[in-house]
Formats: structure tokens, sequence, C-alpha cells
């Protein structure tokens, strides 16, 4: 498997591509957006990008929607901006997960694993194949939703992963971090504005796709849940 690691300090890039490379993945590299996109076009099989926020000619930010435009790889983004508007706002745009500098390279290299255990379509094997709840049909092992109309929903890794924990457990109430803990499968750190804004983007998607309709439901104080019918 090979990730792109683009930043335009070149430091960090060899810093992060040693730290990927003892763990058996190959690396590409970029050190602006354009030259990412580039990167990505011409290297069908990278399968997750490392992504500076603040670069020239084309920023982390604007990546990430020309990225989303046509994929839903895994994006992992970095940046020296600590504030939470900050990190939403990459969140928002369509990324998986935020790590703020300095970072320590082996956190980094937990979240990419996470990242790409949810991309490979690792859920349990005793849960249902499929699953059509309300207006979704839900498919696990091909991570395709549908409508029962027939729309097709285009979701990344993380967005399917709490679509279908809340759908295979229906009417029970999961807390932010518990989702957290369960989609991303890390210890829950600060993890409710992260799951608050996947959730956001989640039920934007479905509400397009079936018309309107609140599938997923917030319990105030609480979590988020999927109602039976």
């Amino acid at each position: 498997m090979k990730i792109l690691v683009v930043d335009d300090d070149k430091d960090i890039v060899e810093l992060l591509s040693i730290y990927i490379k003892n763990e058996g993945y190959e690396v590409e590299k970029a050190y602006n957006g354009k030259e990412a996109i580039t990167k990505l076009n011409t290297n069908p099989d990278i399968c997750l990008i490392i992504l500076d926020i603040m670069m020239p000619q084309m920023d982390g930010l604007a990546v990430v929607r020309e990225v989303r435009k046509e994929s839903q790889i895994p994006v992992l983004m970095l940046s020296a901006k600590t504030d939470d508007l900050d990190k939403i706002q990459g969140l928002i745009q369509g990324a998986d997960d935020y790590v703020t500098k300095p970072f320590n390279p082996l956190e980094v290299m937990a979240r990419v694993k996470s990242l790409l255990r949810r991309s490979q379509h690792d859920v349990k094997n005793d849960e249902p194949d499929q699953i059509e709840i309300g207006p979704l049909i839900i498919k696990k092992d091909s991570h395709e939703v549908e409508t029962v109309t027939g729309n097709s929903i285009q979701l990344t890794a993380l967005e399917f992963g709490i679509l279908y924990l809340l759908a295979s457990h229906p009417n029970r109430v999961f807390s932010a971090d518990e989702i957290f803990e369960r989609v991303w499968q890390q210890e829950s750190v600060v993890s409710a504005k992260t799951v608050m804004v996947h959730v956001s983007h989640l039920r934007d998607k479905i509400e397009e796709a079936t018309g309107g309709e609140k599938v997923i439901q917030t319990v105030w104080g609480v979590g988020y849940k999927i109602e039976s019918r």
C-alpha cells in the first residue's frame, strides 16, 4: 500500500516517510497542493493521504475539496493551527481525521492504521451483510449505501462506519465517545466535535438522497441513534 505525504516542510515529509516505510508502506511525496493532485491522478494505488493545511499554490482544504469530487480515500490533515474552528473546517471539507503540529509521529501512524482499517472494510464477521432500515439499504461488504428508490449515496469510510454502527443497533443511543472508539478504533480524546461534524456530513448526504428524511436522530446530551420502523 502507498501513502501520499503532502507538506511544504521537507523535514516533516522526510520524518513521516521514515515512519511510514518502517511500517511496511510505500511513500509518495508532494510539497504543495497542486503537486499532490498530480500525484493522486498518476498513482491510483495511493490508499491514504497525510495532508498539511497551510501550503503554497493550493492549500490543504482546497486539495480535500478537489479529492472529494472523485474519491473517498482517507485523508489525515496536519496543521499548526490549534483552534477548534480550524479543525472543524478541515473535517467539513471532507478530511477523516486531524493531527495538530507539533505531533508525535507514532500518534500519526496510529491514526493512519486506524483509517486504513476502516477503508479496508474492517467490520465484525457476525454483523449482517445487508441492513435495510428506513429509506436506506446498507451493504457491509461493498460499503455501498443506496435508497429504496435506487439513489446511491457516496460515503467516506468513517461516514459508512458511523451509519453501519447505528443501523446495526437500531433504537440504541451511542455517545460521541462510543462512536469514536468503535469507528475510529482509537481511545476517545476530545472526540465530540469530530463525531458531530461527520454525523452532520452523513445527515446531509442522506437527506439529499432521500428528499429530506431524518434518519439519524440526536438525543440531546446523550448521543445519536437510528430508530427501527
